[in-house]
């Protein structure tokens, strides 16, 4: 089966006028004018990209002409080729593709056969509230063993780069499934793998526990792009019946 694991480093991509002109040609009408509601113009640019790896995934592994290209979103915001209907598949099997983008880099994962979600988290200090405040009001978001290896990781900064991490798992996963926001976190459990992450290696050994039960056919990946940007992949087995989620 094929695997694809794309990072692009939007904060080295300066590009003139033009450049952005041509850029948001190369995306569908809608495409560019969600990409315009971004207050900011770092998070613009980091969303083009991401468009743009999609794009240049499905040129370039699927073998369909830029030109043919058309992206939709399911009801549920994950990304699909809706068209050409009759897109290429190499060894008969299906691609499935999603991309995140969050703090210096906009990242793309895809894969034959399985559900895949990512999820890119830079691990910063809250803006506006301490750290003990801010995890108070996230937690509803994780469960109590959970929390309890989050606030255990050591000093401040620590502990932040756990919670990020513990959160791209779970957006991993919600991303992979094409659910929305009313998916309650606290179904979801990670036990993190007891080996270090460290740069340059993949960890594939946290495991995930839905509604107290471990989930056999998931398969977690979780590397660091650099000290700060802690990215999960989920990889889910495409016929295995999903779990019942709300609608």
């Amino acid at each position: 089966m094929g695997s694809v694991r794309w990072a692009f480093r939007c904060g080295s991509w300066t590009p003139s006028r033009s450049d952005w002109l041509f850029a948001t040609r190369c995306v569908q009408t809608e495409e560019k004018d969600r990409i315009g509601q971004y207050m900011f113009a770092k998070d613009a640019k980091s969303a083009m990209a991401g468009r743009l790896l999609l794009r240049k995934f499905v040129c370039e592994r699927m073998a369909i002409p830029w030109s043919e290209i058309r992206l939709e979103r399911s009801p549920r915001g994950k990304p699909y080729l809706a068209a050409p209907l009759k897109a290429s598949l190499d060894n008969g099997q299906a691609w499935n593709f999603n991309v995140s983008h969050q703090g210096d880099y906009a990242v793309l994962a895809a894969e034959q056969g399985v559900q895949v979600g990512v999820d890119i988290m830079k691990t910063t200090m809250p803006g506006s509230s301490s750290v003990s405040e801010f995890f108070r009001i996230m937690t509803r978001q994780f469960t109590a063993y959970e929390w309890s290896i989050i606030q255990s990781a050591g000093s401040e900064h620590q502990q932040l780069a756990a919670f990020y991490r513990h959160w791209a798992l779970k957006e991993s996963f919600i991303k992979a499934i094409g659910t929305g926001l009313g998916f309650n976190l606290q179904r979801v459990e990670f036990h993190l793998s007891t080996e270090p992450l460290t740069l340059g290696r993949v960890l594939r050994q946290t495991k995930m526990h839905l509604d107290e039960e471990e989930e056999e056919n998931w398969l977690f990946e979780e590397s660091l792009l650099d000290a700060d940007h802690h990215i999960a992949v989920a990889l889910g087995l495409a016929d295995i019946p999903g779990p019942s989620l709300p609608s």
